[in-house]
């Protein structure tokens, strides 16, 4: 790319430039486009292929046996200072 082309390109996305880094620039374009396009081989993934290396799996692990319902309501709610029944009571917000 020419100093002319790198110049056009800069006035087009309204960014000013010397003449000086439009010529240095247009030395450096073609090794910036080719790191853009591995970039961009690198993103370029199909769906098929990440399903192949990456199957989907259950990640959890299952329930075991679970406490009783309320089992702890008790001991917690013991140390609150206003409660209603199995509830703590907080002071209207709204």
């Amino acid at each position: 790319m020419d100093k002319e082309k790198v110049l056009n390109l800069a006035k087009l996305a309204r960014i000013s430039i010397s003449v000086e880094e439009a010529e240095k620039l247009s030395g450096e374009f073609d090794s910036i486009l080719n790191y853009v396009s591995e970039v961009k081989k690198a993103g370029d993934v199909s769906d098929t292929k990440i399903k192949e290396d990456y199957p989907v799996r259950n990640v959890l692990r299952s329930d075991g046996n679970p406490h009783e319902s309320g089992m702890h309501t008790e001991k917690i709610l013991s140390g609150e200072p206003y409660r209603e029944g199995d509830y703590i009571k907080v002071k209207k917000i709204l």
